[in-house]
């Protein structure tokens, strides 16, 4: 039976597994490192790159070591990773930067120069991302100007897993005349349409935010073009990994759009909604962007024949875990959900604002913050856990509004290790929503995705849609508590409104 290795590169963890041809996973092989990226009080949010590199080798070689007395062969390494980081290196390939992670903040600064030199919205709808501190416009604009000489020395700005490839492979398989490219950066459609400076319906690094950013085609990695969607690794690596010296390694692609495709969401009329340490809701299909993107929402490329349109939430299960140990809850997980489960709806006279990572969707407000409106003696702590919950699905109502002007979503799948540790903040999501929500028992969606595209690249799958996904506990919407949730979001929506301005921040 011919095995593939799925390697899924988070913020949090770097996790790895064999899958069949089937896409299943087999459960003896699964591995889960964890790990951070480190955040300052300026608002940075980075890794050491050689560091990273060392945590994905080491989760290989903890698969490879759970698996030794699998004797398939194991033909393909399929690859996700998180979107929008950046890092620099230098003509040797070595590192001239630190990797930044999606919420590195401290570019914020440089949004409102984007702003006032460039048409926000004209932008927006051919790279599909607003100007915002996770893309690369404004990271780029903050490291020429606050570490030129850093600056000076990058002679290539990457994606993480682009230089995760660029250590681990020697050449493109397809073509003979890869070889010469060997030491040559390369990245995929997707992880490129996660920058914020690649034009999607072109399929090419935008010309426009180029020229303004002062960077050239050759300080990017190269686009792979559809000969080149698989790679062998190099010398170095395949004497580390004996038994993935012929295996076909393909470019990651972006999680997001990986956990869509793990969690068969791939239609128009299916949603994903995803809360790990941040949250999302995107609907991939077969097709082209919308010819207008929703100001809220943004738009990447699965691949050349896919897209992937939704919004994004900074705080999601972070949030939760900042919760319990700031408010020191007292007693287990199941005890503090089954107080939340007995409180009506916003019965807690509170109004929380889930921006203490800043705002994405759908406000992209840099200068945003967390707040709790209505605090008062007899407020406990349970209160403020319930509406924190039902804050950030507020904030989904507010996505899923926006993609229903574009898509016709008719179904909900919902996802992520957040999700499953508390059924009651799914039940509470479904309610604001006011529909009902599937959880699958698919725990690994974007490795499960990742594998899914490569059997597909390879002609083991035909259709991507008729994959099956199994079934999972579903999460039915109370039409009584959508009515008060109503009230709630609205009540949030106008002090949302009255803190915050659209291009100032907070006042």
């Amino acid at each position: 039976m011919s095995l593939t290795l799925a390697i899924d590169i988070g913020t949090s963890s770097v996790r790895a597994a064999l899958y069949d041809e089937r896409a299943n996973v087999l459960p003896p092989t699964v591995v889960k490192n964890s790990r951070l990226l480190n955040t300052t009080h300026e608002g940075g949010a980075e890794i050491d790159a050689e560091e990273a590199l060392q945590q994905v080798a080491q989760a290989i070689d903890d698969v490879l070591k759970k698996s030794k007395n699998i004797k398939d062969e194991i033909e393909f390494v399929a690859i996700s990773c998180f979107w929008h980081s950046l890092l620099g290196i230098d003509k040797q390939g070595r590192p001239t930067t630190k990797v930044f992670g999606w919420a590195e903040n401290r570019a914020a600064k440089y949004v409102s120069k984007l702003r006032e030199k460039l048409d926000e919205t004209k932008i927006h709808n051919r790279t599909g991302a607003r100007f915002h501190s996770s893309y690369w416009t404004a990271k780029l604009l903050w490291l020429r100007k606050d570490f030129p000489e850093d600056f000076a020395r990058t002679a290539k700005w990457l994606s993480f897993s682009d230089f995760v490839a660029l250590k681990l492979f020697g050449y493109a398989r397809q073509t003979e005349k890869s070889r010469q490219d060997a030491g040559v950066p390369f990245t995929s459609v997707s992880m490129a349409s996660g920058t914020g400076i690649f034009d999607l319906r072109k399929c090419a690094w935008d010309e426009e935010l180029l020229r303004f950013l002062r960077i050239k085609k050759e300080n990017l990695p190269r686009i792979a073009a559809i000969d080149e969607e698989t790679f062998s690794l190099n010398k170095k690596f395949a004497r580390r990994f004996p038994s993935l010296r012929n295996s076909r390694w393909f470019l990651a692609i972006g999680d997001g759009a990986a956990n869509n495709v793990g969690a068969g969401c791939v239609e128009k009329n299916k949603a994903a909604l995803m809360i790990g340490t941040s949250g999302a809701m995107r609907v991939a299909y077969k097709g082209e962007p919308p010819k207008k993107i929703p100001s809220g929402l943004w738009c990447y490329r699965i691949d050349r024949s896919r897209v992937i349109i939704g919004g994004a939430l900074s705080d999601g299960g972070g949030l939760y875990r900042w919760l319990k140990d700031t408010l020191k809850l007292k007693g287990t997980d199941d005890e503090i959900e089954n107080e939340i489960a007995k409180r009506a709806p916003d019965s807690h006279g509170l109004t929380f604002l889930p921006f203490l990572a800043g705002e994405r969707s759908t406000g992209w407000n840099e200068n945003a913050h967390g707040a709790i409106i209505g605090l008062t003696s007899a407020t406990t702590s349970s209160e403020i856990v319930q509406a924190a919950l039902e804050s950030v699905a507020y904030r989904f109502a507010e996505i899923f509004e926006q993609l229903r002007k574009v898509v016709p979503i008719e179904k909900i799948i919902a996802s992520g290790g957040a999700l499953r540790e508390s059924p009651v903040w799914t039940q509470i999501i479904a309610d604001v929503l006011g529909e009902n929500l599937s959880l699958p028992e698919t725990r690994e969606a974007s490795s499960r995705g990742a594998v899914l595209l490569a059997l597909e690249a390879t002609g083991k799958i035909r259709d991507l849609s008729k994959a099956e996904t199994p079934k999972g506990r579903m999460f039915r919407a109370n039409r009584r508590r959508f009515g008060s949730y109503l009230k709630a979001r609205e009540r949030q929506a106008k002090i949302h409104s009255e803190i915050f301005e659209t291009k100032r921040g907070w006042k």
